[in-house]
C-alpha cells in the first residue's frame, strides 16, 4: 500500500494527525513519529530481501524509544545495539536476544557480560583487544560467543566526515590482513566461535559505489578463508541508507541496495545481518515547535524557535539540513530568516538565510526528517527539559514519552553534605 508522504498530505497533517491540535495538547518543542511510514519502510526492505536467509537488525541508536523498538519487534526485526542500555531497551520492547548483535569498539567488560548472560546472538568484534576481553569473560561464565571481525575495508562512504567509518583513518574495525591473523588463530579461542564477517562503512549513504566496493573486499575475503577451512556462518553487511533531508538529495532504492548485495556476495550460504537505523525511521520524524518572536538584526532576521540545539543537534553537529516549513494551510509571502533556538550558542542554528513563508510569534513550525538522531541525541543543556514524543497511526495519537520535568531532570543531584576520603 502506498502511504501518503509529507509531500502529498495537507501542511497540518501528519499520518492521518491534525498537528496544530496535537501541539495545544502536548505543547512544544514535540517529536511525533509515524508508525505507518516506519511500516512503510521495513516492508519495502523485507520485499527486497524476499527469498534470501537475512535478518534485519535495527541500529536502536537512532531512535531507541521504546514505542518505536515495539515496532520493529512486531515487524521480526532483530537489534544492532552499542552499549548495555541499548540491550535492555532492545529486551523490554520484546526484540528476542538471538536477533541481536553488539557492535561498537568500547564495550566493557560489564556490557559483555550482560549481553553474554542475555544470549544474544553475536558480537562484532573492532579490536585484539576486545576478543581477548570477551574470551576472557566468556570462559569465566562456562559460556561460548559468538562474533564476527569488524572489517576496515578503507572505503570512502561519500558521506560528512564525522558520520565516515570505513576509512583505515576511522577507530571502527581492522584491517583484513589483522582479521586474517585472527582467524588463522581461531584453534586457540576455547570460548569464542568466530565464525563471522561484519563491515560498516558510514551513515546518510547516497550512492552505491561504496557499498559495491566495500562488499566486494569483503567477498573476497570470505572466500579466501572458505578455500583455507575457516566457516563463516554469517556476513553482516552493515547500514548507512541515506534518506532525503532536501530536494535533490536522490536516495538508493531497496531493490537496488540488496541487489548489489546479492551480486557481491554470490554464492554464500550463510545468513545476512543487515543494520539499517536512520533509513527506517528519519524521515517518519517530525519535531515541532513555536515561534518566540522574530528578531530583526543589523544584517539579516532571526525565527526564534523554543526547540533549541539540545532537542535537535544535528545541525550544530554536522551542519545538516533539515526542511523547515510552517504548519499552515494558508498562503503567505516568502522571507528570509536565520532560524535558531533559544540556547546561549552562536552553534544553536538550525538554518541560515533561510527562504521561508513568513511567520509570526506563535506560529507552530516543523522541522522534518527528525526521526532519527533527534530525540536519541537530546540532551538537557542550558537546563532545559527533554521534549515530549508522540506516535502518530492513521489519525491516531499515542504519548510515548511525557515531557521531562523540572525534578526529574534534577533527580540524581545533591548538595556536597556527605564527605569521604580515600
Amino acid at each position: 500500500m502506498n502511504l501518503p508522504t509529507m509531500d502529498t498530505l495537507p501542511s497540518t497533517h501528519f499520518d492521518g494527525v491534525d498537528l496544530l491540535a496535537l501541539a495545544g495538547r502536548h505543547g512544544t518543542p514535540l517529536y511525533a513519529y509515524s508508525a505507518s511510514a516506519i511500516r512503510q519502510r521495513i516492508a519495502g526492505l523485507q520485499l527486497a530481501l524476499h527469498g534470501m536467509d537475512a535478518t534485519i537488525c535495527y541500529a536502536v541508536k537512532a531512535n531507541g524509544s521504546r514505542a518505536i523498538l515495539e515496532l520493529m519487534a512486531q515487524a521480526g526485526l532483530g537489534a544492532d545495539i552499542v552499549s548495555a542500555g541499548e540491550l535492555q531497551r532492545a529486551l523490554r520492547a520484546g526484540i528476542p536476544p538471538e536477533r541481536i548483535v553488539f557492535s561498537g569498539v568500547g564495550k566493557n567488560d560489564d556490557e559483555i557480560g550482560e549481553a553474554l548472560a542475555a544470549g544474544i546472538q553475536r558480537f562484532n568484534v573492532e579490536s585484539l583487544d576486545e576478543l581477548h576481553a570477551i574470551e576472557r569473560i566468556a570462559g569465566e561464565r562456562g559460556a561460548t560467543a559468538r562474533a564476527a571481525v569488524r572489517i576496515n575495508p578503507d572505503v570512502d562512504a561519500l558521506t560528512h566526515a564525522k558520520i565516515s567509518t570505513g576509512k583505515s583513518e576511522n577507530k571502527f574495525g581492522v584491517s583484513i590482513a589483522e582479521a586474517r591473523r585472527w582467524f588463522d588463530a581461531r584453534a586457540t579461542l576455547r570460548h569464542v566461535r568466530l565464525d563471522g564477517l561484519h563491515v560498516h562503512i558510514g551513515s546518510q549513504i547516497l550512492s552505491l559505489e561504496p557499498y559495491r566496493l566495500a562488499l566486494q573486499r569483503v567477498a573476497a575475503f570470505w572466500r579466501e578463508l572458505r578455500d583455507a577451512g575457516h566457516p563463516v556462518a554469517s556476513i553482516d553487511v552493515g547500514g548507512g541508507l541515506g534518506v532525503r533531508y532536501r530536494d535533490g538529495d536522490v536516495t538508493i532504492a531497496p531493490a537496488d541496495y540488496v541487489a548489489v548485495i546479492r551480486e557481491a556476495l554470490a554464492g554464500f550460504d550463510g545468513r545476512l545481518l543487515l543494520e539499517p537505523g536512520r533509513y527506517l525511521v528519519a524521515e517518519a520524524g517530525v519535531l515541532l515547535t513555536r515561534v518566540l518572536r522574530i528578531k530583526h538584526g543589523e544584517a539579516r532576521d532571526f525565527l526564534v524557535l523554543d526547540a533549541a540545539m539540545n532537542d535537535l543537534a544535528r545541525p550544530s553537529l554536522y551542519d545538516a539540513w533539515h526542511d523547515i516549513v510552517p504548519v499552515s494551510g494558508e498562503a503567505r509571502p516568502q522571507a528570509i530568516y536565520d532560524v535558531v533556538g533559544p540556547v546561549c550558542e552562536t552553534g544553536d542554528t538550525f538554518a541560515q538565510a533561510r527562504a521561508l513563508p513568513a511567520c509570526a510569534a506563535g506560529d507552530l513550525v516543523m522541522i522534518r526528517g527528525t526521526g532519527a538522531y533527534g530525540a536519541s541525541m537530546a540532551s538537557t543543556y542550558n537546563s532545559r527539559p527533554l521534549a515530549a514524543e508522540v506516535l502518530l497511526d492513521h489519525g491516531r495519537h499515542a504519548l510515548i514519552r511525557r515531557r521531562q520535568t523540572l525534578d526529574e531532570m534534577l533527580a540524581g543531584e545533591q548538595s556536597a553534605s556527605q564527605w569521604e576520603t580515600t
